[in-house]
């Protein structure tokens, strides 16, 4: 059931780069380098001590020799000199020659061992890297500004080194990336030319430059860059071919020009400047925007479509359920995000001591979201979805069982056929692109699985996110912002059973801080007396 799903309905909206990125993990990885430099410094101080006691030798001998060379006859004829001089080359320079070759190694080196094996691997690292660059393209920032750390909400600002931005450029480069290999290697560039010191030289960063650029078809650039690197090292072999393959190339492109133009004037072809003249072309408007830049505009917080009028029209209250036993004495704060689709989000509806259980219970068991591959009908992870998740059930333990009660108590839906509540976590990078919830393959398909399509869907958001992390629906122009201890609630179905295409959401890059969730995925069957269905399409929308 849930691999179909996968299929056909996509995941948890608001379902990091591999298999190491949720922010759960990654936490144990800091506190596993955190034991390493503790390590280390033990070592560190080890060596120190032993340096010490080599020091303190060497001054005792160097002071004690010095007196003894001026007058060696005279200083060896006290008896006692002669004999400590003695000792000294039988026995204390043993010492210390055993003491300088001890080895105080072995406890680092075994816990870096040990911990070698919980280490990220190459494609961790070109993970990390493409999820920064996801975030430099979705939040339209430069690389300057988070390179120097300044991003929004960050509590701890860390500046990137000319090596980090060189690495980065060079892990684009390897994608064939030439983009980001150009904003990247620039940003390497600018920090050398203001003077910071680097083991990298400006002849390496200016040859991936220049080469990033030319591949982008602007040779004219790509040639100014190669100039200065033959500026720093007139013998590069690579660059001084490349000058003049860019001049021949500049050169063909020039001569072309000229001829394209002689030859509209032959034609008297050449149009005056009242001709050129157009009416200016109207802005597209947000519905005809491609979905992948509503998407973005969403996360960025832009493009939202909510006018006044509409806006006036949604209220909070408190709510009991039509007088749910539950909740008549102690009714809950709900608030209405979205008029259409309608999407309410409910307030302190899930406790901290709740999420701490739920984040315990879910930690050992997760793994990289995967989806369905339609070509090879298997299981596999994709870029779009960049997230881990769990699967916890009701018998397990009984607060589950409780919040599970809540959901039915709150939606009035029968929980018996709904899936287990999925947790998932993102850390920084961790999207999910557009997708439904719902099915949308013929129905006896969906009938043949015995609980019917997904009816709704139910969210909690188990942590605030300091920047990002948003779930937009792109296709009304709707966001909602993640915060911790509330829960959203939407029909993915009209009354009548068929979908509500307008429920197309995503889970936008969380860019900084991570994002807890966790969701419910509601069934049709169970529900015919709970929400009866309506007589045309679209009927019902709200109920």
């Amino acid at each position: 059931l849930y691999i179909w799903l996968c299929v056909v309905g996509g995941s948890i909206d608001d379902n990091i780069f591999s298999d190491l990125h949720s922010s759960g993990q990654m936490t144990d990885l800091l506190y596993t380098e955190k034991d390493l430099v503790t390590s280390l410094k033990d070592y560190i101080r080890a060596e120190e001590n032993k340096l010490e006691q080599v020091k303190r030798w060497a001054d005792k001998l160097d002071s004690l020799t010095a007196t003894a060379t001026q007058d060696p006859e005279g200083f060896l004829g006290h008896p006692v000199n002669a004999f400590k001089l003695m000792k000294r080359l039988n026995t204390e320079w043993g010492d210390l020659e055993s003491l300088v070759l001890s080895d105080t190694t072995d406890g680092f080196i075994s816990n870096l061992t040990i911990q070698r094996q919980y280490f990220p691997t190459d494609e961790d690292q070109t993970g990390a890297a493409k999820a920064l660059l996801r975030l430099q393209d979705t939040y339209r920032l430069d690389a300057n500004t988070i390179s120097t750390g300044n991003l929004p909400g960050v509590k701890h600002k860390s500046h990137m080194t000319v090596e980090d931005c060189y690495e980065l450029g060079k892990i684009a480069y390897s994608e064939v990336d030439y983009y980001h290999t150009e904003l990247w290697m620039a940003q390497a560039l600018k920090q050398l030319d203001e003077g910071e010191k680097s083991t990298l030289d400006k002849v390496t960063v200016l040859d991936y430059l220049s080469y990033a650029i030319y591949q982008q078809g602007e040779i004219e650039r790509a040639l100014e860059y190669t100039k200065r690197l033959l500026e720093l090292d007139p013998e590069h072999q690579r660059a001084n071919g490349n000058l003049k393959y860019f001049e021949f190339q500049l050169e063909k492109q020039k001569k072309a020009a000229e001829g394209e133009a002689q030859k509209q004037k032959e034609r008297g072809k050449r149009e005056t400047d009242e001709k050129k003249k157009t009416k200016p072309k109207k802005k597209a408007g947000f519905s005809l925007i491609p979905e992948r830049k509503k998407y973005e505009m969403l996360c960025r917080g832009e493009g939202i479509r909510m006018t006044p009028r509409r806006e006036s029209r949604l209220f909070c209250r408190y709510y009991d359920n039509n007088r749910n036993p539950m909740y008549v004495l102690a009714p809950v704060k709900q608030q209405d995000e979205w008029d259409s689709p309608y999407i309410v989000r409910y307030l302190d509806i899930i406790s901290d001591k709740e999420i701490e259980r739920i984040k315990q219970l879910a930690k050992p068991r997760l793994r990289r979201a995967t989806v369905h591959d339609p070509q090879t009908g298997k299981l596999t992870t994709a870029q779009y979805r960049v997230s881990k998740s769990a699967w916890l059930t009701g018998y397990e333990d009984p607060m589950i069982e409780r919040i599970n009660q809540r959901i039915e108590d709150l939606t009035g839906l029968e929980m018996d056929t709904a899936e287990e509540l999925q947790v998932a976590n993102y850390g920084v990078g961790g999207q999910y692109e557009p997708h439904f919830d719902f099915g949308r393959v013929r129905p006896f398909v969906i009938h043949t699985l015995g609980t019917g399509n997904r009816i709704a869907t139910w969210l909690f958001y188990m942590s605030d996110v300091s920047a990002g992390g948003a779930t937009v629906f792109p296709d009304v122009g709707a966001a909602v912002w993640p915060k911790k201890g509330t829960a959203v609630f939407w029909y993915n179905l009209f009354a009548s059973g068929e979908g509500d295409y307008s429920t197309r959401h995503a889970a936008c890059p969380v860019l900084v801080g991570n994002k807890w969730v966790s969701n419910k995925w509601i069934h049709e069957r169970g529900q015919e007396w709970r929400r009866p269905c309506g007589l045309t399409e679209t009927d019902g929308w709200k109920n």
